[in-house]
């Protein structure tokens, strides 16, 4: 019996008779799943069927630099994240290559199926009851948004995107109820990023906090001129953010 219609992703370099013995584990669990290789082409058609995905590295495997450039940027477009299989030293050049914020589980090999299965059924259940308030993170440093996802996602639905015109797109098929959006970014800055959505009827309405590094009253008062929802300092602590965020949901009921 399948889990609410969905499906888990697994990629492989081949499929080898290990990876064999865990598709039948997954299937015993009723967990439907599809295999593919690690080519952009053939992920791409499948990826919108995937509401999880794992990765089994062979032994020594690296990920190519345009497929790992294919996962960045559709993991961080549709707020999904990969779970992560394989030997140490191949786990751990894979962490270095994915954002932190990305991976949701690295197992090492020998792999612990019920552990795996329980992570897969996890992933899916949080899907089926999406009760979280979301909020969307943009700023051109991916490496600053993956910390705050990671600080958030416990708690909230969290998207990313690494350009104003990234997260314009992402909207354009996700709605969310908050947007934490960088005001220094190159080619778009976030005082743009705002006029563009309010100008858009879409989008208009959401809520948009702006993070700045600069606290400095010239600096904040700019900010505070365009109207946003409020503003947040980059340098803001975990324990601070989480509290401003309740509170401003708290408000807004």
């Amino acid at each position: 019996m399948s889990i609410g219609n969905q499906e888990l992703m697994l990629i492989g370099i081949k499929e080898t008779f290990v990876i064999r013995a865990l598709e039948n584990k997954l299937r015993e669990a009723g967990i439907d799943f599809f295999f593919v290789t690690p080519d952009i082409d053939v992920v791409s058609k499948k990826w919108d069927n995937a509401s999880a995905i794992a990765y089994y590295l062979d032994q020594s495997e690296k990920i190519e630099k345009s497929f790992l450039h294919y996962l960045n940027e559709h993991l961080t477009e549709d707020d999904k994240q990969i779970i992560i299989i394989g030997g140490k030293a191949d786990t751990d050049i894979a962490n270095g290559q994915l954002p932190s914020g990305m991976i949701l589980k690295t197992f090492l090999r020998p792999l612990d199926v019920e552990d795996f299965i329980e992570t897969v059924k996890n992933q899916f259940s949080e899907l089926l009851n999406p009760s979280k308030k979301s909020i969307m993170v943009v700023d051109d440093d991916a490496t600053y948004i993956g910390l705050i996802r990671d600080w958030l996602r416990e708690k909230y639905t969290v998207s990313m995107a690494v350009s104003g015109l990234q997260a314009i797109r992402i909207l354009g098929r996700t709605q969310v109820d908050l947007i934490l959006l960088d005001y220094e970014m190159p080619i778009t800055s976030g005082p743009q990023v705002l006029e563009m959505l309010r100008n858009d009827p879409s989008t208009r309405d959401i809520p948009v906090i702006f993070l700045t590094g600069k606290s400095d009253k010239e600096s904040v008062m700019k900010v505070v001129n365009l109207k946003p929802e409020g503003y947040l300092l980059k340098s803001i602590k975990r324990e601070e953010l989480m509290a401003d965020l309740q509170k401003f949901f708290a408000e807004r009921k």
